[in-house]
């Protein structure tokens, strides 16, 4: 085996190891590179009962933006102490569940790309076609040595298949869940996304999209975040979350919902400070200087309190009468898609 060092995998193997039997821990798959083979870590907290809400939190699916990962490494890190003596907390994790796949692009943090090691962005790897955009950026299968490359058409990779088997197996069956997937790299702001990611379309779970929304803007109307579909900034073929939505819409019951959001990071303003990090390789996506780095660690945990609060206590957000969800959905209509 290689003795060059990964630290995020070995902190978070540090971690697995002071969660102990609290948390149930499963190796998806093993990713080789070189010498090595590199696991992908699945960790679940909480209540195993079917019927209970879920949280879940996924990190490192691009490679080079790590922060993601550091950021779900460091609420773990927080959990753990929590449960050493927090009862309300341990008392949450009773009647809902917590998924953390802090590194699912393996081969790519290690390496500091936004690729896997077979080249391809795996955010563009999913069996799902954008509309209305065909920029390069938009995912292409002309070369893995290009970036956004979307891979082969006829199987996913390895990384996506273990991301769908962890959300397929703890998610879709729940009565309501949550998935927040981290990145960083796209403007000065933060950004929290929606499907879809492929189209302009309104997806189907706007009204509480909306709910949701207003409910945070009220809870915490000075937050700094951009809330809004993910198709309102660019429009992607193979998004992952795009795939796994319309998946779950095909196959729960009516009742039952699931919204995947995505934080991404402004990491251009870290950039804007710090000129000079575009020059390092995890400069544009990263926060190289150590006070910048550890405000980013602490920033969204005010948002993952509240996802959690509003998973325990839907009824604002999931369980509207047909009058509220008309009314959210044509706000939402003339706010977003207008």
């Amino acid at each position: 085996m290689s003795d060059i060092a990964f630290a995020e995998l070995e902190l978070l193997e540090l971690l697995i190891a002071k969660l102990g039997n609290r948390a149930k821990t499963e190796i998806i798959s093993h990713i080789p590179y070189k010498n090595r083979q590199f696991p992908i870590y699945s960790i679940v907290l909480g209540s195993m009962q079917p019927n209970v809400p879920v949280l879940a939190f996924f990190g490192g699916v691009h490679g080079l933006e790590k922060i993601g990962s550091e950021v779900i490494l460091s609420y773990l890190q927080t959990i753990i102490h929590l449960l050493e003596w927090d009862e309300e907390f341990s008392a949450r994790l009773e009647k809902s569940r917590l998924v953390f796949m802090p590194i699912i692009n393996p081969v790519g943090v290690f390496r500091g790309t936004r690729s896997n090691g077979n080249g391809v962005d795996l955010m563009r790897n999913a069996p799902i076609e954008g509309v209305g955009n065909t920029k390069l950026y938009s995912g292409h299968r002309l070369s893995p040595k290009l970036p956004w490359y979307r891979g082969d058409s006829t199987k996913m990779e390895v990384e996506a298949q273990a991301l769908c088997q962890v959300v397929k197996q703890h998610l879709f069956n729940a009565p309501l869940s949550i998935a927040l997937d981290l990145h960083s790299g796209f403007g000065i702001h933060d950004r929290l996304w929606f499907p879809y990611a492929s189209s302009n379309k309104p997806f189907p779970g706007i009204s509480e999209a909306h709910a949701l929304k207003q409910s945070f803007d009220a809870c915490y109307p000075n937050h700094f975040y951009k809330i809004e579909p993910m198709s309102q900034e660019y429009v992607i073929n193979g998004d992952l979350w795009d795939y796994l939505y319309e998946c779950f819409m095909q196959t729960a019951p009516e009742q039952r919902v699931f919204m995947p959001l995505t934080l991404e990071m402004g990491s251009w303003l870290w950039l804007r400070k710090s000129p000079l990090h575009l020059f390092q390789r995890h400069g544009l996506f990263h926060p190289l200087l150590p006070h910048r780095q550890q405000r980013i660690l602490r920033r969204h945990f005010t948002l993952f309190d509240f996802l959690y609060r509003s998973l325990l206590y839907p009824t604002q957000w999931t369980q509207l009468n047909s009058q509220q969800s008309d009314l959210h959905k044509q706000q939402a209509l003339n706010l977003w898609y207008a």
